[in-house]
């Protein structure tokens, strides 16, 4: 295969290519690594020299070194979902049955159950559905769990009904993850309805790790509810992206001309997402303060 057609290959997945599809002899593969044209990371593996080291990067590389039928999983597959995870995670992989790799810096998952695993494509990888992944993620880091049960939820990956039938699915003796999956749907759970629930479980568990100032939760203000206030400040903090704002047009330019009338009140408003609050919430939490600081002891328009 010539340098180019490699290059286009490892363009395509993630700085990567193997021994295999790249068609290099055994010969010319050790040559290459020796010369510093490639880096090793598993046999058959290799990263371009010169590509951006990502965690996805080595997320790939595993997959593709644990051979035909593997898929990125637990927490890997969450990353690969859009579940905010640190960047330091081990890589998960489920293997098919009968293959035992052992490969560096990879946890390898042999699992009995075998349900669940036709598979799936994100940032072009095999993975396991946003499902499975729930059911696997608890047996890794059940406390991660509540946060990864809240992002499928808050983007609609699937429906509270969709994870109980999972669990239900899933369920039998000696079976991980299964008792964590089902305490994080609880979490989630206001009468089987988790809308208002995630923007009420994100919000305060970041207002208690912050140390922000109190905030209240739907108040009435100017006849219509709001998602959170400062208390004793004028400003409103709004949460976007959750199917009762409206993902459509005319939902948004209701929330707009709604944000104009508490600001003609004399009402501050604050918009933040659901992703900003998940991945960056150490600049969410610096955007309240820093907001507090400037309004703290301003009475607000329903108190003058």
């Amino acid at each position: 295969m010539r340098l180019l057609d490699v290059d286009a290959l490892a363009c395509s997945q993630h700085g990567l290519i193997t021994q295999e599809t790249s068609g290099l002899p055994n010969a010319a593969w050790h040559r290459a690594v020796r010369a510093g044209q490639i880096e090793q990371l598993h046999p058959g593996v290799a990263r371009l020299a010169g590509t951006p080291r990502t965690p996805e990067q080595a997320i790939a590389a595993a997959v593709f070194a644990a051979g035909p039928g593997a898929l990125a999983s637990h927490r890997s597959a969450a990353r690969l979902w859009g579940v905010p995870r640190p960047d330091d995670d081990p890589v998960d992989v489920i293997v098919a049955e009968g293959r035992r790799p052992r490969l560096e810096g990879v946890v390898v998952h042999r699992p009995r159950d075998r349900g669940d695993l036709r598979p799936q494509r994100q940032c072009g990888i095999a993975c396991t559905n946003v499902l499975r992944t729930a059911c696997d993620l608890g047996a890794v880091d059940a406390t991660g769990l509540s946060t990864a049960v809240g992002h499928v939820l808050a983007t609609e990956r699937a429906s509270l009904d969709a994870l109980e039938a999972a669990a239900a699915r899933h369920s039998r003796r000696g079976r991980p993850g299964i008792v964590a999956l089902r305490r994080a749907i609880d979490e989630w759970s206001i009468d089987s309805k988790p809308a208002d629930s995630i923007l009420e479980t994100a919000m305060s568990s970041l207002i208690e790790r912050y140390t922000l100032p109190a905030i209240e939760f739907h108040p009435i203000i100017e006849g219509r509810k709001v998602d959170f206030r400062v208390c004793a400040t004028p400003i409103i903090l709004e949460c976007d992206g959750w199917a009762h704002h409206g993902p459509d047009r005319r939902g948004f330019e209701r929330d707009r001309t709604r944000d104009v009338r508490l600001i003609e009140a004399g009402w501050i408003i604050v918009r933040f997402t659901y992703r900003s609050i998940t991945s960056t919430p150490a600049l969410v939490a610096a955007r309240i303060e820093g907001t507090y600081s400037r309004w703290a002891g301003v009475a607000p328009p329903d108190a003058a």
